[in-house]
């Protein structure tokens, strides 16, 4: 079944995480991905399919709906006035802990590039900023990652 769940990958630069999302989606019954800015779409500017996208997402692509869109600013504030509470994962002074999340209603999670993460400007557009905490050396997980940690558990 198929939830009230959107997921707005923006700036997410690996082809194979982006696959890896898609997968995680379908299984956790993601209705739509915007794949936004320039993050890789399943398939390529000719309209080919992308043969080292369906080799991670195992054909994901074909069970979630998906959209490319240029402006990911443009598209949170479009989903806003559509009623979608937009919530990003992000390290940030005003975050919340993720666990703490209880999606309510049609809800748009936003993602960010691996290296920056999701931009200020983006930020400042979303409803609430969870985060994961750390407890490593390392102080961040890889974007798929997050995804799927952060996914199943705002579905608990």
């Amino acid at each position: 079944m198929k939830k009230d769940i959107l997921l707005i990958l923006c700036d997410v630069r690996s082809v194979h995480n982006v696959g890896s999302i898609f997968r995680t989606a379908d299984c956790a019954g993601v209705k739509k991905i915007y794949v936004a800015g320039y993050t890789p779409a399943p398939i390529d500017r000719f309209g080919r399919k992308r043969k080292d996208f369906a080799k991670v997402s195992l054909g994901a692509e074909e069970s979630v709906e998906w959209e490319s869109v240029s402006n990911t600013a443009a598209l949170i504030q479009k989903l806003k006035k559509e009623g979608v509470h937009i919530i990003a994962v992000e390290q940030d002074k005003n975050s919340v802990d993720y666990k703490k999340v209880k999606l309510t209603g049609p809800t748009a999670i936003v993602y960010g590039n691996e290296v920056g993460g999701v931009p200020q400007e983006i930020l400042k557009l979303c409803d609430m900023i969870a985060e994961i905490p750390m407890q490593g050396a390392k102080e961040s997980l890889n974007v798929s990652v997050s995804v799927g940690v952060t996914l199943f558990r705002f579905l608990e």
